[in-house]
């Protein structure tokens, strides 16, 4: 697997693992082997993770390619530190995260979570990513997302998860009372959506249509009541205007059966990254930051179809250095991986 090398895929793997599924750093890595007798550098760890990528890339590119051709996706991104030799320090680099997620209206394509790294939080990051993509994102407060609207083939769903954040950190803050009623009326929307989670795109439209939308319409006129008694420049205010500005965004869930309320499947996908920069501290480099991007993708997707990352990626790993053919490499993308390996799973 690695040239001139005598790491097999199964040891390779069970670093990949530690490092990122488990989140326990090269250099601890190395620690551990020389406890049991084994001197393996950091060096040695590291260009095993590059030689497993060199591998493992081209099934990123399937899973991008996979995820981008969805018509319904959740955007968010966090930053991950980059180390900067040439000035002493890191530098922050971002981790694009991208995922689908069909089980709240039983569709029927795989869960998927795809990471991408950029050495920047540029507009012009989502927008190349998702030069293919048609249809909903799913997208928080980042007002680099709106310039992908400008085509019109992209449209935005606004998360009402955020809106509500604004109001509770008012409530926290100050015990306001309007800031209270506000969460209130959110939860009823959120109690109605409760209830149809798993059904059908026209059923779940259904019940939106007949119950939230009342709901949502008279929480519009009450905002727009109170925003003209509050200070202009309190953060109650803020959150009021944060919610009207995004209005379209968030009431797009009461014309498509398919459209969830909130960013929380992204959201969820970011979690493990926040443990892994706790843990790693830092990517060694923009090379590092892709290798985390990929690493991420296989095992975040595999965990999603409730694959064991270890299994899987040392699987994937033997047929790929035993000649798998290339123009099946869609069949080892996490889900028809365990269509073929039910017993593994």
């Amino acid at each position: 697997m690695i040239a001139g090398g005598l790491a097999t895929p199964a040891l390779i793997t069970q670093v990949l693992i530690a490092k990122y599924c488990d989140h326990t750093p090269l250099y601890r890595q190395a620690q551990i082997f020389a406890r049991h007798g084994v001197d393996l550098a950091r060096s040695t760890l590291a260009g095993w993770v590059g030689g497993a990528c060199w591998w493992l890339d081209a099934l990123q590119d399937r899973l991008c390619r996979n995820v981008f051709a969805s018509g319904y996706l959740f955007a968010d991104d966090t930053p991950v530190p980059v180390l900067d030799p040439g000035r002493g320090r890191t530098k922050t680099g971002r981790l694009w995260v991208y995922a689908r997620d069909e089980r709240p209206w039983a569709g029927p394509e795989p869960p998927v979570a795809v990471y991408l790294f950029a050495p920047d939080r540029k507009a012009a990051r989502p927008a190349a990513h998702l030069a293919q993509f048609n249809g909903v994102l799913h997208v928080d407060g980042y007002t680099g997302f709106e310039q992908l609207t400008v085509k019109g083939d992209i449209v935005l769903a606004a998360c009402w998860a955020h809106t509500r954040r604004k109001f509770y950190d008012v409530v926290e803050a100050t015990g306001s009372p309007v800031a209270t009623e506000a969460l209130r009326r959110i939860a009823e929307i959120y109690a109605v959506e409760a209830e149809v989670g798993g059904q059908s795109p026209a059923h779940r439209l259904a019940t939106r249509r007949s119950r939230s939308k009342r709901i949502v319409d008279g929480l519009r006129t009450w905002l727009e009541a109170q925003l003209p008694r509050v200070p202009g420049r309190s953060t109650l205010a803020e959150a009021i205007r944060y919610a009207l500005t995004r209005w379209t965004g968030l009431t797009r869930f009461l014309g498509d059966g398919r459209v969830e309320l909130d960013t929380n499947p992204v959201e969820r996908a970011i979690r493990p990254v926040a443990l892994g920069r706790k843990n790693h501290l830092f990517a060694g480099s923009d090379g590092g930051g892709a290798r985390w991007a990929t690493l991420c993708s296989l095992i975040e997707t595999a965990k999603l179809n409730d694959v064991e990352p270890y299994a899987y990626l040392r699987d994937v790993l033997n047929r790929m250095v035993d000649g798998h053919p290339i123009n099946r490499l869609d069949d080892l993308l996490p889900w028809a991986w365990k269509a073929g390996n039910p017993v593994t799973t």
